[in-house]
């Protein structure tokens, strides 16, 4: 057998399709798992006919790669990817270059680079990101960490990336941690966008009683206009999808428990540590947590009463207020993971090119959408733009669907239903564009149980006052 082009460790289904889709494009892969039994498995059911080689020790998976080897991980982000590198990285050689596929914390892939460069290895933090089907035929992969090992491993990536308007969906992001930096605030985008996807599923099933197949022709609607995206999309299929049981829609026979897996709290947690402001993306994953109280919730609404949500409203009027409410909760999601990505950037020295970030997010992963190709332009023209909502089109959207927004949220609160993205979006929206905040107030009470002191708007300099005379 001659040497493989590429390995790929962990055949869970990305690490799987990402191997066939390496070899579509013409390489050859060696692939290993740490259980015996799932490496036979893939071989015997998907490889047939295909130079896709399995092995089952790492020494045999490393003696089979050409070199400079070129080595994709997929593995679980944490403690398994720690396990992994310890048993790999003695087998290397010097110029190797070993890519991290999963989704692995930001700060772990800086401690894991500073590992990998003690033995001269060239390491990547790759993120990817287009689930089951990207994997197989196109994701957006975010790429960062050492510049010469997507020199080296870059071609092959951009091979089996998905391809969109501007080029293959996959770049050279920035150094360090940057790629799955990226990655982790793309997640929180995709928190937001869904929860607020969902509260408007909501509002049209308990508010206006929609049966399932009728919210799926509105999303559909939707996706023919400025909302069209993969979100939307599914979203549309997913509605219209029965049981076969019960004959009733699926999604309505689904435990009403969101699972995570860490990114969205991470994109969160990050932007509290830089100051940043992406409370819609905070609010989708607290949503999370208090959709997983399940039993709390059904004893709570048999204590805490609250309106009757359905009532005689104009449906027309409804929706296209609700579709306003949607679009401007998807921009000003994107509006503030952009935001981050601008912060964090300057503090973490990534110098992150956000018109080259959205290119990459137009094909191939969750969060592509209609929206990206004009937030690529804007970043393009102005690539210090500190918001999304002051650059065109954003501006005019907002202008056009403020009050979309603002009837929808009115509605929602008379009716008891939650909307906390929506809410969200438009409060930290309101807030950017008003000149003048109470936060005068809040500095004042600071100063009087903390003597923090305070600024003030007719001179210089900080002050004190003791707000309690003697």
């Amino acid at each position: 057998m001659s040497a493989s082009d590429i390995g790929v460790i962990g055949l869970a289904v990305m690490g799987q399709n990402l191997a066939l889709n390496l070899e579509s494009r013409g390489y050859s892969v060696t692939v290993y798992n740490r259980t015996a039994e799932r490496t036979e498995a893939f071989a015997e059911s998907r490889t047939a006919g295909k130079r896709i080689h399995p092995t089952y020790d790492l020494e045999s998976f490393v003696a089979s790669l050409e070199t400079p080897r070129k080595i994709l991980m997929m593995v679980k982000a944490g403690e398994a990817t720690d396990a992994l590198m310890e048993q790999l990285l003695p087998l290397l050689d010097a110029g190797d270059v070993l890519v991290d596929g999963g989704n692995a914390h930001y700060a772990d892939t800086e401690r894991r680079l500073a590992q990998a460069h003690t033995c001269g290895i060239l390491y990547l933090g790759a993120g990817i990101s287009g689930g089951e089907a990207g994997a197989l035929h196109g994701p957006a992969i975010m790429a960062g960490g050492c510049r010469e090992a997507y020199i080296v491993v870059g071609p092959m990536l951009e091979a089996v990336a998905a391809q969109g308007v501007g080029g293959a969906c996959c770049a050279f992001l920035g150094p360090a941690s940057a790629g799955h930096y990226v990655k982790m605030v793309h997640n929180g985008i995709e928190y937001a966008i869904m929860q607020a996807l969902a509260e408007a599923y909501d509002l049209m099933r308990r508010v206006l009683g929609m049966s399932g197949q009728g919210a799926a022709e509105v999303f559909a609607e939707w996706n023919r206009g400025p909302l069209a995206s993969y979100l939307v999309e599914i979203t549309a299929s997913i509605l219209r999808y029965s049981d076969e049981e019960s004959g009733r829609p699926l999604v309505e026979m689904i435990l009403d428990t969101a699972a995570q897996k860490g990114t969205g709290k991470w994109s969160s947690q990050s932007a509290l540590d830089l100051g940043t402001p992406a409370p819609s993306i905070a609010a989708a994953v607290f949503a999370r947590i208090v959709s997983s109280l399940k039993g709390e919730r059904g004893e709570a609404e048999a204590l805490l009463p609250g309106p009757e949500p359905a009532a005689d409203v104009d449906r027309s009027e409804l929706l296209d207020a609700l579709r306003s409410a949607t679009l401007l909760a998807v921009v000003i999601a994107y509006a503030q993971g952009m935001r981050q990505l601008r912060d964090a950037s300057k503090e973490r020295g990534y110098g992150l090119d956000l018109s080259e970030v959205a290119r990459v997010w137009t094909a191939g992963c969750i969060i592509r959408s209609q929206l990206l190709t004009p937030i690529a332009e804007a970043f393009k023209a102005e690539p210090e733009l500190p918001y999304l909502l002051l650059a065109e089109p954003f501006r005019t959207m907002w202008i056009d669907h403020h009050q979309g927004l603002r009837r929808t949220l009115a509605r929602a609160h008379e009716a008891g239903i939650p909307v906390p993205v929506m809410s969200s979006s438009l409060n930290v929206a309101d807030a950017y564009r008003t000149a003048r905040l109470p936060a005068n107030l809040l500095q004042a009470q600071r100063d009087f149980f903390g003597a923090h002191t305070y600024r003030r708007v007719d001179r210089a300099g900080s002050f004190h006052t003791e707000w309690e005379s003697p």
